[in-house]
């Protein structure tokens, strides 16, 4: 989005803007310049660090390691066989336990993943999505059985499934009955645990497979509206729901371009919940988790991957998020170490407590380059939200967003093998330095250690308890009942993730992804 022909190329403001009465102020409708009038003086957004490494024991032993140097949330990653549906000794599981992150099968895995931790002080946030019900299901029953008001249970879930059809590809059963699953959490958690956010709706994904950032704004706040939209009919009152929603974007490396983004959201979403919705302001707040950009990290040079890292967390802060992941700067090379993680955490409290970009709201308020960059972001996001609008929304446009990702992606790569896009260390200043990955894990003993836990697990089982469990689940899910409930009472009761999918999926079929 940068400017052809010098300064004269950036156009202008729309006609009669006027900073001081257009923009508001931090904390007030349509919150461009914040949602909380105070922002970080009133409270520090929450440092997260994403970990998930082969087993629950080891990422247990990471979070304390992270907890201890003061992170303060969680965040889980998931291995792809329990993103699936698969329990780690399914033969389509083979290779693949806990290798991108943690294997959790069974209510005995979620026990472990969380012991010690207090799960009424500390958040949570799972990134998780065609399981999220399951993983929220174990995650309650850890709660329950430690004593843990279900009430006083914070965390999210990402359960953001429209943008597994459209980037990411994780999705197990057809787009209807998967969001009648998101609709079912929804509902569960306003009745059951309403200080939790239940979806998270992620536009990381999205850039991280190539969008442009109006493209993230766009596809991420018409998934937003859809899922809106879904709750409503599934009778769910908006005040219920509304204000537990949150969002997920990247950070990458265009600062103006990246804080603007943060902004034009804010302002589109709000405008569009109380326009459309009739919502109130509280219903009207984008609160959103940032994570920096995994893409942009490389494993030319990894120690370059730092000053990226920084340079992403900052326009993260002075966009107004609420809660940041700051990558390792190894991750382009392997699982980050805890050397990296550790680092990684300390960029952002040097950024919350020694650059004073904390000590102020929106400190780019009134800039001529990001109020012009906010207006034209916005006006693109909302040029393709009425396309997407017209295609009979978000689940009705996957193959268009698709489309526009894989062209904006190509056309990035280009502008990389052209050398019109500098990549320090890839396409100039290279050297012949190589890197190789810091030691892992042996992942054939970590499955081997996962699969015979899940098989000494499955043993001990009462075989009937377990049918009548599944058949109970299966009824919840051929009706218009809530199948969160069932699906608490079946974890309590022994079953596996594996097998709470295999249950759906003999009733529902899976999905077939267009060629």
């Amino acid at each position: 989005m940068k400017p052809d022909d010098g300064p004269a190329a950036l156009g202008g403001l729309p006609a009669g803007f006027r900073a001081e009465t257009d923009l508001g102020e931090p904390g007030g409708f349509p919150f461009t310049r914040g949602v909380y009038q105070t922002m970080y003086r009133g409270r520090r957004w929450t440092m997260r660090q994403y970990a998930g490494f082969g087993t629950a024991e080891e990422t247990n032993r990471r979070y304390h390691f992270l907890l201890e140097r003061g992170t303060t949330g969680l965040s889980v990653a998931f291995d792809l066989p329990t993103q699936m549906g698969l329990d780690s000794d399914a033969p389509m599981a083979i290779g693949e336990v806990g290798r991108v992150g943690v294997a959790i099968d069974s209510l005995a895995d979620m026990r472990t993943l969380l012991h010690g931790i207090d799960l009424g002080r500390i958040s949570c946030s799972m990134t998780i999505n065609a399981t999220a019900p399951i993983l929220l299901a174990l995650y309650t029953a850890v709660a329950d059985e430690t004593g843990v008001p279900r009430g006083a249970l914070r965390g999210t879930v990402q359960n953001d499934v429209l943008k597994e059809y459209i980037a990411r590809g994780t999705y197990i059963y057809p787009v209807r009955p998967s969001l009648r699953l998101v609709s079912d959490l929804m509902a569960f958690c306003a009745a059951e645990l309403p200080r939790w956010n239940t979806i998270s709706v992620s536009g990381y994904h999205i850039r991280e497979a190539g969008s442009t950032a109006a493209q993230e704004v766009a596809f991420t706040l018409s998934n937003g509206i859809e899922y809106v939209v879904r709750a409503l009919d599934r009778g769910i009152a908006l005040e219920d729901f509304a204000p537990r929603i949150s969002f997920f974007f990247a950070a990458h490396s265009d600062l103006f371009e990246e804080v603007a983004k943060f902004r034009a959201a804010r302002r589109i979403w709000a405008r569009t919940m109380r326009e459309r919705f009739g919502a109130s302001d509280r219903s009207c707040r984008l609160r959103f988790h940032t994570q920096t950009g995994g893409s942009t990290l490389t494993a030319q040079q990894p120690m370059n991957n730092v000053v990226r890292v920084a340079m992403q967390a900052l326009a993260a802060v002075l966009g107004g998020t609420q809660s940041l992941h700051t990558n390792g700067y190894d991750e382009a090379l392997a699982l980050p170490t805890a050397e990296a993680a550790a680092l990684a955490l300390r960029t952002q409290q040097i950024l919350a407590e020694e650059s004073g970009v904390a000590d102020w709201a929106d400190p780019f308020g009134g800039s001529y380059l990001v109020e012009h960059l906010t207006h034209r972001i916005e006006s693109e996001a909302l040029a393709l939200m009425d396309r997407i609008a017209e295609s009979g929304g978000a689940s009705g446009a996957i193959e268009l967003m698709q489309e526009a990702i894989h062209r904006a992606a190509y056309e990035y790569q280009l502008e990389v093998e052209a050398g019109k896009r500098v990549i320090v260390g890839v396409n100039r200043y290279e050297t012949d330095d190589a890197h190789d990955p810091p030691p892992g894990p042996d992942f054939r003993e970590l499955e081997a250690r996962q699969t015979a836990s899940l098989r000494a697990f499955k043993a001990a089982r009462d075989r009937g308890g377990i049918a009548g469990h599944l058949r109970a689940l299966t009824a919840a899910a051929g009706s218009d009942a809530n199948v969160l409930p069932a699906m608490i009472e079946a974890v309590k009761g022994g079953v596996t993730l594996g097998e709470i999918s295999d249950a759906l999926r003999s009733l529902w079929g899976t999905y077939d992804a267009p060629v």
